[in-house]
């Protein structure tokens, strides 16, 4: 019996390769003959980078760039040679975890190492991108980015504007003819699956601000000088359009994107199934198994083991969700074509005991050797 472990990471306790490692054990406790495929999975968060690196036999580079702050970081991404492709997760250059929680505030935390990433990746060939912009700690517009990429922010007096939100407070120029000339060459999918604009009640201000340490002060601020800033962009980039879906993404950076480089906003599971040729490996599986740390409703909505789920149903295959935790609205993943799911948590343990990789891995194995038992019994022979 063939079976596909593909799970998406449980965040804080095991990464995708090791939940679908565990399963695979707990599966082949059960029947040594199974022949069990672990692939591992992401939708455009955190994983991202190993999942589409792990799947398309690429490498992983680290390069020291600006953090948040302002402080060097170390990020990592993946660089697949073949297809010319860098996969970067841009929370490894501005993310909020970044940021101890009481230096958290928008107005001063930049993206521009997320752009010497960019730049890095250029530099070793590539020319394709596929970034994912979810977690970010900024809400600069992108312009951070922008400027480690040759675009000029100036104020009145010609000077750069400065790092974070409040660097937009003053802009009056914007120039690209310092532009480094490969950006022209190259083409973006971002993975995004917030649909948010830039401005407004359902702009990045508003909406993930206060999450990023924005006061209600600094929301209302941080709202006019993006506005702003979109018509200054507008009036040099004439397609330039604040209301597209996604343009409010991490903190105006889907705007940047869209604006300022040949690049389309897309779902960032589908990124991730097209790109590892997942549905060629769910043709040929038996049985699927997949899950998160937590199956609730918004799984349904289309996160990673749905989107599983959504290529499994066209072959008709059985799909298994395992989840750390699930809620009783789950329940919605059933219409959304996940057979059958299960928690892997056994008996009330602490959240600390319960997310400890070793306690993690074990329960996880042991909830897949059951499933399978009771499969192979009732659905796989």
């Amino acid at each position: 019996m063939k079976v596909l472990a593909v799970i998406d990471s449980f965040k804080g306790s095991m990464t995708s390769l090791e939940a679908g490692q565990a399963a695979a054990s707990g599966i082949l406790r059960a029947d040594p003959s199974a022949q069990v495929t672990v692939r591992a999975l992401a939708d455009g968060g955190e994983g991202t980078v190993e999942a589409l690196t792990s799947n398309m036999g690429g490498r992983i580079r680290s390069v020291r760039v600006t953090g948040p702050l302002g402080d060097p970081v170390m990020c990592g991404y993946g660089i697949i040679d073949a297809a010319s492709t860098a996969v970067i997760e841009m929370a490894g250059a501005a993310g909020l975890l970044l940021v101890p929680e009481e230096k958290r505030n928008p107005l001063y935390t930049t993206t521009y190492g997320v752009g010497e990433v960019i730049r890095d990746a250029i530099a070793q060939g590539c020319r394709r991108f596929i970034i994912g912009i979810g977690g970010s700690a900024t809400n600069d517009g992108g312009v951070g980015m922008l400027q480690a990429l040759g675009y000029g922010f100036l104020d009145k007096q010609g000077r750069p504007a400065a790092y974070g939100a409040s660097g937009l407070k003053d802009l009056e120029t914007i120039t690209d003819d310092l532009v480094i000339p490969e950006l022209s060459q190259c083409c973006f999918r971002i993975a995004c699956d917030v649909r948010n604009v830039l401005c407004g009640r359902s702009g990045c201000s508003a909406v993930f601000g206060p999450q990023k340490g924005a006061s209600p002060e600094m929301v209302r601020q941080m709202d006019q000088w993006l506005a702003d800033y979109a018509e200054l962009a507008r009036e040099k980039y004439p397609h330039a359009d604040p209301c597209a879906e996604g343009t409010g993404a991490a903190g105006g950076m889907g705007f940047a994107f869209l604006t300022f480089t040949n690049a389309q906003l897309e779902s960032g599971i589908d990124i991730i199934l097209e790109e590892t040729k997942m549905e060629e490996s769910i043709k040929e599986a038996d049985l699927i198994i997949t899950g998160e740390g937590r199956l609730d409703a918004q799984t349904a909505m289309g996160k990673a083991p749905v989107g599983v789920a959504r290529l499994a149903q066209k072959y008709k295959k059985p799909v298994v969700a395992l989840a750390g935790s699930i809620t009783r609205d789950a329940v919605a993943c059933n219409a959304r074509g996940i057979t059958a799911y299960c928690p892997s948590v056994r008996g009330a343990v602490s959240l600390e005991e319960a997310m400890r990789k070793s306690t993690a891995m074990e329960n996880m194995a042991d909830t897949a050797e059951q499933v399978f038992r009771l499969y192979s019994i009732h659905g796989g022979s």
